[in-house]
């Protein structure tokens, strides 16, 4: 059961009795409000967190001479700090369109946000079934069902092992940056986000926040009249913590805090989109390195007979890379073996070797034997002694 409590007791997050609270946007601190970092000093008023850490990051007199002559990478932007909220509490209290759940490949209930499936009614387990599961760094959406929100958005955050720490950074930015695109394909424009990286997966808190809030400026960047709220929620006093250090340098209210942000950003912010940078995944096309025209060969004194013409005097620098042996090769065989032939032919003196030999049989009757030299040379060469003989009257 869900009722709508005051301003004043929603700061924390936290209800103060056993009905479970909805919460609006208005009355969730707004990152770029001014009041906001006194309105944050203390969550529930558990003096065991304190603001004094928050300044830390926007005091650092010494690094001002290292910090002239460079160009912030998240300059200040007030209309993206404007759709910008740090709450502490639980996602689902917040009257939004779409509250982010962390879940496993399986959307299993035992594997999502604590508490949600609670809040929402058994609905969403079943919905959950029918989807076909989800794979890592990706986002799909439901029902709300009986949160005060319209949609659930579930996604599946990596493990992180420090021998593949870049693809889990990678992956983790995806959860983030799909949540954001299927709340804009959905027509939804407000989005609760709890901490995607879990304990059971082994994610560094203050890692994973880093990737989280550089990956929602980025987009934010480039989809800022789609979405009109993004709200962090933290469920730990660490959590929040984290958080108030980071935003700071990644949405920077005023030009003191971007200056500070030039020295205290990681050295790798990742990329347009906010997924880290791989050096050796990058494509590299690089122009063609210019060749110098080299000189034309000089022909030969001596050329022989089946080489004169290849060599070309004022020929482009690409036929100084042919081969004249080549080059002969590029006439017709065919070509090539009848004009053989006939210089074979005209040595030999062609067929010019008739003789026509006069004579008669024992009958008497006249007999004329046309025997051709060349002839003759030609089938005992070819067909093996055959012997052609013309016989008449």
């Amino acid at each position: 059961m869900y009722r709508t409590v005051a301003t004043a007791t929603t700061m924390g997050g936290v209800p103060t009795d056993n009905v479970d609270f909805v919460v609006t946007l208005d009355q969730v601190p707004r990152w770029s409000d001014a009041e906001s970092r006194s309105s944050l000093e203390y969550e529930n008023g558990d003096p065991s967190f304190s603001n004094s850490f928050f300044p830390d990051p926007l005091k650092s007199p010494e690094e001002e001479s290292s910090r002239n002559g460079m160009v912030s990478r998240f300059p200040v932007d007030h209309e993206i700090n404007s759709k910008i909220y740090l709450w502490r509490g639980q996602p689902w209290n917040l009257e939004v369109d779409a509250v982010v759940n962390s879940t496993n490949e399986n959307l299993e209930e035992a594997h999502s946000s604590p508490g949600l499936h609670a809040a929402a009614g058994p609905l969403l387990a079943e919905e959950c079934a029918t989807l076909g599961g989800c794979r890592t760094g990706m986002a799909k959406v439901t029902n709300a069902y009986d949160l005060p929100a319209r949609r659930v958005i579930h996604t599946v955050g990596p493990k992180y092992a420090v021998k593949y720490h870049t693809a889990a950074e990678n992956a983790l930015s995806h959860c983030y940056r799909s949540c954001l695109e299927l709340l804009i394909e959905n027509g939804l424009r407000s989005i609760a986000m709890g901490c995607i990286y879990t304990e059971a997966k082994n994610y560094p808190r203050e890692p994973a926040a880093h990737v989280a809030i550089r990956t929602v400026r980025r987009l934010l960047e480039k989809q800022k009249d789609e979405i009109t709220a993004v709200v962090f929620c933290t469920g730990t006093s660490s959590d929040t913590e984290i958080y108030k250090r980071l935003l700071p340098l990644y949405f920077p209210r005023d030009k003191h805090e971007e200056e500070v942000a030039i020295s205290k950003l990681p050295a790798d912010v990742g990329d347009e989109n906010g997924e880290t940078i791989i050096d050796e995944r990058k494509i590299r096309i690089k122009p063609l390195p210019k060749k110098a025209n080299p000189k034309p060969s000089e022909a030969p004194d001596e050329l022989p007979v089946s080489d004169v013409g290849l060599v070309r005097r004022n020929s482009s620098y690409l036929d100084t890379y042919l081969d004249p042996a080549f080059m002969s090769l590029i006439k017709d065989p065919d070509q090539r073996r009848q004009e053989q032939w006939e210089k074979t032919s005209q040595a030999q003196g062609g067929w010019n070797c008739a003789n026509y030999r006069g004579g008669v049989d024992s009958e008497g009757r006249p007999v004329m034997v046309v025997v051709g030299a060349h002839f003759l040379l030609r089938c005992l060469e070819l067909e093996r002694f055959v012997l052609y003989v013309i016989s008449g009257i």
